[in-house]
């Protein structure tokens, strides 16, 4: 139950509408997968209903939920959010049900921890969990640790491969049936997909490693079998890093490769960031500083772009878009230091933004 309210500035481009398929996004302004560590055995709780459920209401155009194990032990870690259950399903739905009766668009991130699973959650340190303590055993593409307070991992087998792929189609599929709109791979900071199409993490002689062509194959894999799961009319997004920032690593050049393999499967937008792959990367972070990956990969690659990373002011996103740097502009930290940061950016920039008619005497963006 919402009103639109619309201011009389400039017109906006983070407050115009996108289509992607058959679903419209209300405005540009998209908040980021962000993990949460309060799950149990995969299921969201109310906490997640309050914390996406109140950014639904605060005026984004969609709101996704966070890196979600398409297996227990492709968690991140034993609080991670799952979807490997069919009794996931009715929690899940729950939380699209709410988002969407706000006039936003339900997304959900799919993904494959890899060889930086089993850890702990980061308030709890961050660090490897014994099997013992609730922990796992932790598979990559090379028996490479991320660190050396990090979980060995053991080299997947060709069965492992299967199943990964297997368990990113049915994890789609649920995700489908509890009402997402949106559903995206994460093939970025250093998990699973992203560690087999890195050289510094994938060190097979099979044709999963080596050449370009085999270090995609896993991940272009996943994303095509996710594509002919999701139904036509509904996006696919992938997440990407596209540098490892890192010498002799995963790259632009790779990544704007990549890129047009996933538009060829009929993956809809690319979700820029960056890094995660190693400890000891040099990254000169500042406002904005993966936009760039964004706009080249956008302009080489022919698709759609989404800009993500120490985006904090309006201002900011808007040149984004009208710079065409990318289609969209995804949100982290900024929500989470405001879950109305949308109802911010409307006032400064101008637009078209729902807002609660519950909320409308407190809140005037004229």
């Amino acid at each position: 139950m919402t009103t639109a309210i619309k201011t009389t500035a400039k017109a906006s481009r983070l407050f115009e509408a996108l289509s992607i398929r058959d679903i419209t996004f209300r405005n540009r302004l998209w908040v980021s997968p962000m993990c949460m560590y309060s799950s149990d055995n995969g299921f969201p709780n109310d906490w997640h209903l309050v914390h996406l459920g109140s950014r639904a209401a605060g005026g984004a155009g969609m709101v996704c939920v966070e890196a979600t194990g398409v297996s227990p032990e492709g968690r991140i870690s034993p609080a991670d959010s799952g979807i490997w259950l069919d009794e996931h399903v009715p929690a899940f739905t729950r939380l699209t049900r709410f988002i969407k009766a706000q006039g936003a668009v339900p997304g959900i991130q799919i993904a494959h921890a890899g060889r930086k699973a089993s850890t702990a959650p980061p308030w709890d340190g961050g660090k490897a969990v014994a099997p013992e303590n609730g922990g796992w055993e932790v598979v990559a593409p090379s028996a490479i640790p991320f660190a050396d307070d990090y979980p060995m991992p053991r080299e997947m087998t060709q069965s492992d491969i299967e199943k990964v792929i297997e368990d990113f189609g049915t994890a789609a599929r649920r995700a489908v049936s509890a009402g997402f709109d949106v559903i995206e791979v994460h093939a970025a900071h250093g998990y699973l997909l992203h560690e087999f199409l890195s050289p510094l993490s994938n060190r097979r002689t099979d044709e999963f490693g080596g050449s370009l062509e085999n270090r995609m194959r896993l991940p272009l894999g996943v994303a095509e079998t996710v594509r002919n799961v999701v139904p036509a009319e509904l996006p696919v997004f992938v997440r990407i890093s596209a540098t490892d920032w890192a010498d002799g690593g995963w790259d632009l050049q790779q990544s704007i490769e990549f890129a047009k393999r996933l538009k060829l499967a009929g993956i809809d937008l690319i979700d820029c960031s960056s890094g995660g792959l190693v400890a000891d990367a040099k990254i000169a972070v500042s406002p904005g500083y993966q936009v760039p990956f964004a706009e080249a990969i956008r302009r080489e690659a022919g698709i759609a772009t989404v800009a993500v990373g120490m985006i904090t002011e309006p201002v900011q996103a808007e040149e984004i878009l009208q710079n065409e740097q990318a289609d969209a502009v995804m949100v982290a930290r900024e929500f989470l230091r405001d879950p109305y940061f949308a109802f911010t950016a409307a006032r400064e920039l101008g637009g078209e933004v729902d807002v609660p008619r519950q909320y409308g005497r407190a809140i005037d963006l004229g």
